[in-house]
């Protein structure tokens, strides 16, 4: 199965909890960007991962990797998005990039005058 990587803000991290006597999970969540509206993404650590979180404070930038699990239960299913490594956040990705002070960008004044009247679009 494929695994995944996702950074954010670390928004709010629960307790672990002791589902039986052989299996403890701890969620997570985090802030992910997207637009006008951010995305709330809770994660499940598990077992001897549920400590994984505890070096990171909510408010953080952290890079999480994940994979997907699915279950039936019942005739209902469930998917988990099963962190299995927590670490801080690249510089790059947690603060955004400055702009290139050498480097204009283009405006609408830069399109060219002469527009193909051939193209389709």
């Amino acid at each position: 199965m494929p695994s995944f990587e996702i950074e954010g803000k670390l928004l709010r991290k629960y307790d672990a909890e002791s589902k039986s006597a052989s299996f403890q999970a701890r969620e997570f969540v985090l802030e992910i960007p997207d637009g006008n509206y951010p995305q709330f993404i809770k994660f499940q650590l598990t077992q001897d991962r549920c400590a994984a979180i505890d070096a990171f404070t909510e408010g953080e930038q952290v890079k999480v990797h994940f994979d997907l699990r699915g279950r039936e239960w019942q005739g209902k299913y469930f998917t988990n998005l099963n962190a299995w490594r927590i670490e801080k956040a690249s510089a790059a990705a947690a603060a955004p990039a400055a702009a290139d002070p050498d480097y204009d960008f283009p405006t609408a004044s830069d399109e060219p005058a002469h527009v193909n009247e051939d193209l389709p679009f």
